[in-house]
């Protein structure tokens, strides 16, 4: 059974991992990868990546993205969201603090910070706008 607008967004808000897929251009199929995301119901969603990583280029190029995330425990649930990037911004510590708090135990945030800025360089926010959703929850199978 399809959910609802609101049931999407408020499963959506929590922390799953997510699976990005966007085209990856002609004769390929779509660069598909696990990624942390934020997003508050009702609102555009982000995700962070590094400044010219192959993400960030066919993000931009395509102009769009989607995300899937899914569970099996305690019914089988997914919910899929795609659509246009509104903007896209420098990381910064903050934001990089914010996405990793919501991931990490709070005793691992600073030295999962301190790691990412010394080993993964200069990073992007990129901004979606969820346009389109596909949804179901099958119960207790």
């Amino acid at each position: 059974m399809a959910l609802t607008r609101e049931e999407c967004e408020q499963y959506l808000a929590e922390p799953h991992v997510a699976a990005l897929a966007v085209d990856a251009g002609e004769g390929r199929g779509p660069l598909t990868v696990p990624i942390w995301y934020q997003y508050e119901p009702g609102g555009d969603l982000w995700i962070l990546t590094g400044r010219g990583s192959r993400k960030h280029e066919l993000i931009s190029a395509a102009g769009r993205f989607s995300l899937m995330v899914d569970r099996l425990e305690p019914t089988i649930r997914y919910v899929s969201v795609e659509g246009p990037v509104t903007r896209t911004e420098p990381g910064t510590r903050e934001l990089l603090r914010e996405i990793t708090a919501r991931y990490l135990p709070a005793e691992k945030v600073d030295g999962y910070v301190e790691f990412a800025e010394k080993n993964h360089g200069e990073t992007v926010v990129i901004h979606m706008s969820p346009q389109r959703w596909v949804s179901a929850d099958l119960g207790s199978l």
